[in-house]
């Protein structure tokens, strides 16, 4: 069997290891980690998912605590429609989380930064073509569209002086949303660099409902590489949810897969933003552990561990710090089912909300362990410590180990 160094990603004129490290939020994949993916030949994501607290958290600014500052007036009120994002400080923060990676960028491979439609921020339109425009202003290597089918995207950043050279790519679970996000977009004469194709053992949001266990990531590849054949495009195809090993990825590279997108054994690398306490739990979850819910505001299925903090919480919205979720009429699921539940118990000083969770409190909090389907694999890639905790593995040797193992074997940290 080949491993994954026998092969080599080619986007224009740069030839890349085939490995992506998927863009994680809330600065769930860093810019250490990012850093490190680009330093070893490969691509690496940031996230803008709440890129101002990342950066209050990163450079010590105050855009979430000037924003609750401003809009305090407001936290006991249902109404979030007055809680507007200053656009003017969102394209500040971007650019600063940007421009501060890619300065400490080093070696031959790329950074990109994920993005999310589903950040709608109570202004969607607006507040995403601040967060891509900032981004390539910045100096980004590239932009995977996420969270949502964009079909507007491109035509937000068509008039950017980088919207030709910049690499450009977008996540989809189904060959329909690639056909919805081409035909849409044909009129910027401009084609996706790459398409990454998420299938149903992903963590976190799916684009799939819940029936997704009837899903198969390579068929749905199969299906969109026999298409786009037939179409006669040629775009670089890059499956991702549940390659947990060299030999997986190896594999897809074999029917002609361009790279491989992975994120789950990332998760407990030194360099990931999750605290090393919740890192534990990934490494001692069980199978049974791990669940697909509908408890995001979203709309999307999500899937996480069980003993989410978030799961059942009932913090009061904290929309007036955060509201990322916040639709156009700022409106959001998990404030509908909060005043219910606060409806439904007078006089309760803290309610349970179980069927929605504060995405936004919680994420920000590292309160909602997300996953992949394969998390409960990853106490096989490490090595216990004599208190019983596991050894956390640096991303060089979990990048490493995808690139050179062979025969589904997985190298354990020294």
């Amino acid at each position: 069997m080949k491993r994954v160094d026998d092969f080599r990603l080619r986007l224009g004129r740069q030839e890349l290891v085939p490995i992506m490290i998927g863009g994680m939020g809330v600065d769930i994949s860093t810019a250490d980690l990012s850093l490190e993916a680009a330093r070893l030949g490969g691509i690496g994501h940031i996230s803008d998912a709440m890129v101002p607290t990342v950066a209050d958290r990163r450079f010590n600014t105050r855009y979430v605590k000037d924003k609750l500052a401003q809009y305090k007036f407001n936290v006991g009120n249902p109404d979030k429609s007055v809680v507007q994002f200053d656009l003017g400080l969102l394209a500040e923060a971007t650019t600063l989380h940007v421009s501060k990676t890619m300065e400490a960028k080093r070696g031959p491979g790329l950074i990109f930064i994920n993005t999310m439609e589903k950040l709608t921020m109570n202004g969607p339109k607006e507040t995403l073509r601040v967060r891509l425009r900032a981004a390539l202003d910045a100096g980004i290597d590239g932009i995977t569209l996420a969270a949502g089918l964009h079909l507007g995207s491109f035509a937000l950043i068509e008039d950017h002086p980088r919207f030709r050279d910049v690499k450009l790519g977008i996540i989809v679970s189904s060959l329909r949303a690639l056909q919805l996000f081409l035909k849409k977009s044909a009129r910027t004469n401009r084609l996706p660099d790459y398409v990454v194709i998420e299938g149903p053992l992903a963590g976190g949001h799916l684009g799939f409902g819940m029936d997704w266990a009837q899903y198969d990531l390579a068929t749905i590849v199969a299906e969109i590489q026999a298409w786009l054949k037939a179409e006669q495009l040629d775009i670089p195809l890059i499956p991702a949810g549940g390659i947990f090993t060299g030999s997986d990825a190896a594999a897809f590279l074999e029917m002609g897969a361009a790279a491989v997108q992975v994120a789950t054994r990332f998760t407990v690398a030194k360099e990931c933003g999750l605290p090393e306490r919740v890192q534990q739990e990934y490494f001692k979850a069980s199978e049974a552990d791990i669940e697909v819910n509908q408890i995001s505001p979203t709309g999307y299925p999500m899937r996480m561990l069980k003993g989410s903090p978030a799961i059942g919480d009932g913090i009061r919205p904290n929309c007036e710090a955060y509201g990322y979720l916040l639709d156009a009429s700022g409106g959001c699921q998990y404030i509908t089912a909060y005043n219910r539940e606060v409806a439904a118990h007078p006089g309760e000083r803290k309610v349970k909300v179980w069927d929605k969770t504060c995405l936004c409190t919680h994420m920000r909090n590292f309160d909602l362990w997300t996953c992949g389907h394969y998390t409960y694999r990853l106490k096989d890639t490490t090595r216990k410590n004599e208190d019983g905790s596991y050894r956390i593995p640096s991303a060089e040797h979990i990048f490493r180990d995808y690139q050179f193992s062979t025969d589904n074997q997985i190298a354990l940290p020294e």
